[in-house]
């Protein structure tokens, strides 16, 4: 399609919103609609409240382009492509829709939340470029931000109780409350939500699965390696916060310089704790959702294995090797060394003296055969195979459950020691396997492969979105709802298959306590 004709049909792509209208483009496949604002900027007096609606427009808006990327610090090691340049004006999402698709169409909507270690990222980065999910017409696609680090993550409440927690989370569930509202205008039906996020994304999912105020915002779930324990409560948040404001220079009753300090002076000083905090206390992370006792009234996992989760189905898994890629980035976010393994586990028999931690013996002989990489498999487990096993074993009491493993990885992964590690499935996910030229991931080959894989993994999360079975196509392994009875889990590889419970080592040697900071 030349210039002229894809200005010429966007020129017809006006959809009424709450706020105002706004003026998409159509490639003749898909229409896209984006940077458009479900909050107002969190700048100034709202830097720590909550969302509020923003100012409404009369005039068509221009969503021709993404909004601006939510700050955040960079890191030389994460050479992400975060899609746009950081502003404060940063609470916009993009929905995608297939061409034919009209208003009032009442297709299922897939609404993505974006990982990032609750530091990084954004609903702009081209990996998340919603055309390959959208082109068929089986789902609209919604990407959102989120505030991060200590602009989203930071409780300040101990300094005054006028501030908001859990700002990151809130700004999900008003993403959230914009898209029941307004989706249908994109030919999105509001009451087929599902809700789908990698790591730190899938931890908010995680956690909404556990939030009172998330009921009735979603109708299913996809969490893809949730840190699912990396929830803490107002203690350790309350030390977090006192670590960022020694770094800021803030004395008792200064309060008022939040609100006006540089947002280079918090990400700087945001960076300095998130890099601090999990060299000082293994396995915890700085910024993470906190038990408030308001949008989370408890640990999620807790509630989940209590039955209070909302009754929705839900598909969780994790990668293979999801710690290689710490390892790889020689980043301290995971406990590998044995020093930083037995320093996790002091620190949690400490906190929690009631607790029976895992017999060294039965640990050794889950991993039997693993040798020097001993450690990897314990930060796996306990990052994320465990915590999503645990969710896993209380939600499938109240909706059906899918657990799977990512395992597939490409001949230049496995010479790089990554294999399928963290994050590696996303591209699969999104059916955005190449992303340039230069792109080595398909270096030694595999593409053809991969494609394969990526059009099962599609093809299924899109089922789920319409139905809540994540059916795949004919001659397609069937996936089973993971049960008591045989614990069913799909092995996402080059060939697919259902293992029966693929994690009774792991469950035995880890045993069924929840392990976790608190």
């Amino acid at each position: 399609m030349t210039t002229d004709a894809r200005r010429t049909a966007g020129d017809g792509l006006v959809v009424d919103t709450a706020s105002g209208p706004v003026r998409g483009v159509d490639d003749g496949n898909v229409k896209v609609w984006k940077g458009i604002r479900f909050a107002a900027p969190p700048a100034g007096e709202l830097r720590w409240r909550p969302p509020e609606p923003p100012q409404r427009w009369t005039e068509p808006m221009d969503a021709s382009r993404v909004g601006p990327v939510c700050p955040q610090p960079t890191d030389p090691r994460i050479p992400i492509d975060l899609g746009a340049p950081q502003g404060d004006d940063c609470l916009s999402l993009n929905v995608w829709a297939a061409s034919g698709i009209e208003p009032g169409a009442d297709k299922p909507v897939l609404v993505w939340v974006h990982g990032g270690a609750y530091v990084l990222g954004s609903s702009a980065q081209p990996l998340y470029h919603g055309r390959a999910l959208a082109r068929d017409g089986d789902a609209v696609i919604v990407t959102v931000n989120y505030r991060l680090g200590a602009l989203g993550f930071l409780d300040l409440s101990a300094f005054d109780d006028t501030f908001a927690t859990n700002l990151g989370l809130r700004d999900v569930l008003a993403a959230l409350q914009w898209v029941r509202e307004n989706i249908a205008g994109f030919g999105g039906d509001p009451d087929r939500v599902t809700v789908f996020g990698e790591s730190a994304g899938a931890g908010i999912i995680t956690t909404l699965l556990a939030s009172p105020a998330a009921a009735g915002l979603f109708g299913a779930a996809i969490a893809q390696s949730s840190p699912a324990t990396s929830i803490y409560d107002r203690e350790r948040s309350r030390r977090v916060a006192a670590l960022f404001a020694d770094r800021l220079g803030l004395q008792p009753g200064e309060t008022d310089r939040l609100a006006t300090a540089p947002t280079s002076a918090l990400l700087a000083a945001s960076k300095h704790v998130f890099d601090n905090i999990p060299v000082r206390t293994p396995g915890t992370l700085a910024f993470a959702p906190i038990i408030d006792e308001d949008v989370v009234p408890a640990h999620p996992v807790q509630l989940a294995r209590d039955g209070r989760t909302h009754p929705v189905p839900l598909i969780i898994g994790t990668n293979k090797h999801e710690a290689a890629l710490f390892r790889w980035m020689k980043s301290p976010l995971m406990p590998i060394t044995p020093k930083a393994i037995r320093a996790m586990f002091a620190e949690i028999a400490a906190e929690q003296p009631d607790l029976r931690l895992p017999d060294e013996q039965q640990i050794r002989a889950a991993y039997r055969g693993r040798g020097k990489t001993i450690g990897m498999g314990v930060a796996r487990d306990i990052g994320f195979r465990m915590p999503s096993v645990w969710f896993a074993e209380g939600h499938r009491e109240v909706a059906p459950v899918y657990l799977y493993r990512f395992d597939f990885a490409t001949p230049m992964l496995r010479m790089l020691r990554l294999g399928a590690a963290h994050a590696t499935e996303l591209p699969y996910v999104w059916g955005n396997l190449v992303a340039g030229p230069k792109d080595p991931t398909f270096k030694l080959g595999g593409l053809k492969a991969g494609k394969a894989v990526s059009a099962r993994m599609r093809r299924r999360w899109l089922n789920f979105a319409v139905d809540g079975t994540p059916a795949g196509s004919s001659g397609d392994p069937v996936w089973r709802p993971y049960r008591a009875g045989d614990r069913a889990t799909l092995i996402i590889d080059a060939q697919d298959r259902v293992v029966d419970d693929l994690d009774a080592d792991l469950r035995s040697a880890w045993g069924d306590q929840v392990l976790s900071f608190r």
